[in-house]
């Protein structure tokens, strides 16, 4: 037994000993968008010193959570990217994610860095399991898909095939678009399905509290219809 494994027979403690420490969750979430470099992981992970970074990516890929994978030519550069065992960790995650939008601030939600906004997002929607739909977001000069089906949303780097509605604009004024409503929000584009749009917003689940204060602090968007 490690000096920082907990040593007891329940799965549990068993899982945290492997992704309990401190960023490693971080480098899953990350992660689950797609392959990252490790100079790419250590702008989006945010904060983790390199070294730790190093270690924990290391520790990972011992557990078989992550592995590396030489890109092929002209690319020829190394990533990471989640193993199957890894990716079972997202459904969990998503619903930490929602547990910890209850302990969250609005200036929280401000904050929120733009690759963490497809997250964020499938952390909020809970669709129906006869829902599907492929959305497309452009933030930060950054594009990202989502495809929701079977009452869970996928996601990912890289422009949408085919989508049925885009969003762009910052990622606060994203989640506003999908909390509130649209007219208004800053430079928010909508290309696309704009009844889905509305369709999406009955299907946002955060704290009352949450969304008094967005609805208070966006008040022209409160209550407000798409044109």
């Amino acid at each position: 037994m490690g000096s920082r494994q907990y040593g007891q027979a329940c799965s549990l403690a068993y899982a945290l000993d492997r992704i309990g420490e401190r960023w490693t969750l971080l480098i899953v979430r990350e992660l689950s968008l797609g392959p990252m470099r490790f100079s790419a992981l250590v702008r989006a992970v945010g904060g983790a010193p390199t070294d730790i970074l190093t270690k924990r990516l290391r520790e990972l890929e011992q557990h078989g959570v992550i592995a590396r994978r030489e890109l092929d030519p002209p690319a020829s550069a190394t990533v990471y990217e989640l193993t199957e065992l890894g990716r079972g960790l997202e459904r969990p995650m998503v619903e930490l994610g929602r547990w910890g939008m209850g302990l969250q601030e609005l200036e929280d939600v401000i904050e929120l860095a733009p690759s963490s906004l497809p997250s964020a997002i499938r952390v909020i929607l809970q669709p129906p399991t006869d829902f599907e739909a492929t959305l497309g977001l452009r933030t930060d000069g950054e594009d990202y898909w989502l495809r929701i089906e079977d009452g869970w949303t996928t996601i990912g780097r890289g422009a949408a095939s085919d989508p049925d509605l885009c969003l762009a604009g910052s990622p606060l004024e994203v989640v506003a678009v999908l909390v509130v409503g649209e007219p208004g929000i800053g430079n928010i584009e909508v290309e696309g399905d704009r009844d889905l749009l509305e369709r999406l917003r009955t299907m946002v689940v955060i704290p009352d509290r949450l969304r008094a204060e967005a609805e208070a602090a966006v008040p022209s968007l409160a209550g407000a219809t798409l044109s």
